[in-house]
Parts: structure tokens; sequence; C-alpha cells
């Protein structure tokens, strides 16, 4: 990591001779600007803004402007926003000769903050969890696959009979997955070299497909490492002739890509607050089990997201909890200080400010009502009877429209700008012809 002092040292000196200046837009990508070093020195020495476009927050994936977002507008005029750096997230980009990166909270040109811009949807649950007393702690685990084609081949194929790295399912395997590990050895080293305490890669659980782990940390740290690994691996695959993604489900053939997400709560010097299962903890997990389904937008984001949801798939089609039990939604992992809920909802497609943000204010929910834990559940959820986490976007958004958690926890405008991008991604699909649709009806319809 970087102060600003040492990286006007390293600008003097020539080490670093450009600025990345970024903040995550409601898919989860990198959105902002390289600045040249010597200018983003001086611009910061005399505290003059860095700007860009407010439609950023309300675009598709494919950067059409939508219409409906309060924010911003063609009536608007879509005007600019102003990017603040957060210099306790500057650091250097090993794998990107002479850069560095800082990443921005988003704020109106008075220094308000835009409060639907992910990070600041998480800060502030973060901020209501500081009020309680408690410091919410986040690890996220994600799954992606290898591919052997590069980005421009996959396009070119449309993105069809793609090449796993490895053809067979590789979960722990030492021998396959030596065949990746110059590759993905570099991306621990490089991760490692940009701030990250990198902990684990392994195989997972389908031919060509990969986990990398970092050390947990609070939550808006963890979120902001989640991105940048997300975004630099993509850059190091690229760069290596290869490809990487993180699909919730990239085939209808493969199993998905998950985003475990770890979380507790810690008080003062550090003190695990859920150890021995305390009440506290019961409360907590008693409101993730409650309120998950109305926050399932923030968790699926996506169309493709829902049909990760299968039985036997290692993703959880229900909302039970269970003692390390992977049929289940939740999963109680840990003893004593490292007691922990580990969520497997989340596809490895989630942002990951808004899925903590969801799940943090799940959980505070439970606190602030003391809500109770329905029984441990025990043997296989995939056959019971338990609550059915949403199974497609449409329920999804009818849930979120119908609660009132949600509404409550994250405010009007943050839900009513979701609610906007949820039905804009339904709309969208609504439209679209699928190859699925023409392999099906094109001769025999």
């Amino acid at each position: 990591m970087l102060n600003f002092e040492e990286l006007t040292n390293l600008v003097e000196t020539g080490d670093i001779d450009t600025v990345v200046v970024a903040f995550t837009d409601m898919q989860g990508r990198l959105m902002g600007k390289r600045m040249e070093a010597h200018f983003f020195v001086e611009e910061m020495a005399h505290k003059n803004p860095i700007e860009g476009c407010n439609y950023l927050l309300a675009l598709e994936m494919e950067m059409d402007p939508v219409p409906g977002y309060e924010i911003a507008s063609w009536e608007r005029g879509y005007g600019d926003f102003t990017m603040v750096p957060d210099f306790e997230t500057m650091r250097r980009i090993p794998w990107l000769e002479g850069t560095a990166l800082v990443l921005c909270d988003v704020a109106w040109n008075d220094g308000t903050p835009v409060r639907p811009s992910p990070r600041q949807v998480l800060k502030a649950q973060v901020e209501r969890a500081a009020a309680l007393g408690y410091k919410p702690m986040f690890g996220s685990e994600l799954e992606f696959f290898l591919i052997k084609e590069t980005y421009a081949q996959a396009h070119a194929q449309h993105y069809r009979d793609l090449t796993p790295s490895v053809p067979y399912i590789l979960d722990y395997h030492i021998l396959a997955t030596s065949y990746d590990e110059p590759f993905i050895r570099s991306v621990r080293n490089n991760m490692q070299a940009a701030g990250m305490r990198v902990e684990t890669s392994k195989g997972e659980a389908w031919p060509g497909q990969q986990e990398l782990n970092f050390r947990y940390d609070d939550a808006v740290t963890m979120a902001d490492n989640h991105v940048i690994y997300k975004n630099g691996i993509k850059e190091m695959a690229q760069q290596r002739g290869c490809s990487v993604t993180f699909m919730a489900k990239p085939d209808h053939t493969w199993i998905g890509s998950s985003c475990h997400i770890h979380s507790s709560l810690w008080g003062d010097g550090g003190t695990a607050l859920f150890s021995g299962e305390s009440p506290l903890f019961k409360q907590y997990l008693a409101g993730l089990v409650a309120n998950a389904g109305e926050f399932a937008v923030f968790l699926a984001p996506n169309i493709n997201s829902y049909k990760r949801y299968a039985a036997g798939s290692w993703a959880p089609t229900t909302l039970a909890w269970g003692y390390d039990n992977r049929t289940c939604g939740f999963r109680v992992v840990g003893h004593g200080k490292s007691l922990r809920v580990e969520c497997r909802i989340p596809g490895a497609d989630a942002n990951p400010y808004l899925a903590f943000a969801a799940l943090l204010a799940a959980g505070l929910d439970g606190i602030e009502k003391q809500l109770e834990p329905p029984p441990v559940f025990t043997g296989n959820a995939y056959e019971s009877d338990v609550k059915r986490f949403p199974h497609t976007l449409n329920e999804a958004i009818g849930t979120l429209e119908r609660g009132t958690v949600a509404r409550a926890a994250f405010g009007d405008d943050v839900i009513d700008h979701y609610l906007n991008y949820a039905r804009t991604e339904q709309q969208l699909f609504d439209k679209a012809v699928t190859c699925y649709e023409r392999e099906r009806f094109f001769e025999r319809g």
C-alpha cells in the first residue's frame, strides 16, 4: 500500500507514471480514468476535483444510458459527479508497468455522497453497525473458469465451444492445478504485491474451474480487494493469452461459479462477538435467514445468476441453515473466535459492495428485532420443504417490491435505483432471442 508522500516520491523518480482513479459501478466493474502521475499529484495537492459523467451509475452492461434513474437522465443533462480518492486504498499495480491505483467514493459537486453508488451503500450499513457497537468482518471466496481462448477469440466464437484449461474436474487436484500453476502463481504473487493477503488457491468442481482466496478483513476493505482482484485477474489473463469468466453459470452443462461470503461481527479490541454461539450470533443468523430472499436483487443481480441454483449443484436453493452443511444457503463454520456464517447464495457475478451490504442489513435487522433462527437443518436441504430463495430475477424483483426491510435499511432512493436496474435487466432479456430458441425452433418450430 502507498501513502500520498510515497506516491509522490515514486512519481518524482519515474517509478510511477500512471495513476488509475476508479470506482465500482452497479455491475461491479471498475470505472474511472488513467491520470498522468505528475498531474494527479498536482491536482491532489491543490485539492482539485476529479470528475466523471454521472451516467456511469445509470447504465446497463452494454453502456447504454437507461431511463428511470432519479440521479441521472437526459432530462438532467447527464452532468458530472466527483470521484473522491480514498487514499487508504492506494497501491501499486504490479502487473501494469509504472501504475498505481486508488479507489474512490462518488460524491455530488457539493460533497454529499451519491447514495446509490455501491461503495456508499455498503458504507452506510457499516456505519449503522458501528452505531450499535459492531465492526463487520467479511471474507469472499470467488470461483471462476480459466479458459484457453483469449477474450477476443471467445467473442469471435460468440462465447461458444470454449476450452476449459483442464478437461476434467480438478477439485483439490494438485496434478491438474499444476498445469495452470504458472498463471495462478503469477496471480497469487501479484495480488500479494498489490497489498492483499493471499491465503490459498485450489481447483474447483468442474473442468477449468479455479478458486483463489484472500484473508478476511473489515467489510469495505474486503469489498475493495474483491473488485481489484476481479479486475486484475482479467487483465493478467489477457496478458497471458487466455481468459477467465466470473459468470454465475457460463454454460447450462457446466456447474456454476460461487461467491461464498463469510461474515461476523466484532467489538472493541477485536473481540469476536459470535463466539460460543452468542445471542447476538443467533439474532444475526435469524436475520439472514428471514431477509435474504428480500435482498435477492443485491445477492443475485443478473438473469444468469439464477441459472446456477439447481439441486445437487453445490449452489443452494433454500434458505436453510446448518452446521458445516453445503446443501444449505447458510453454513455455520468455524469454532470459538472464528465462528461465522458462510452465505453460499451469491454467485461470482455479485457486486461485493451490494452483496455485503445486503447481508449486513439482513443480519442487523435480526439483531434489532431480536429474531430467533429456525431450527437447524440436517440432511439434504435440496430435498426439503424449507423456504426457497427466489429462482428467477423476475421473482426477486417482486420480492423486493413487496418487502419493507430492505427499503427501511437502504432508503427509498437506493431501492428505487436498483429496482430500475433489475427491471431493465429483465426487460432487455425478455426482448432477446436466444440460441436456445433458434436451436429448438428454427427447423422444427
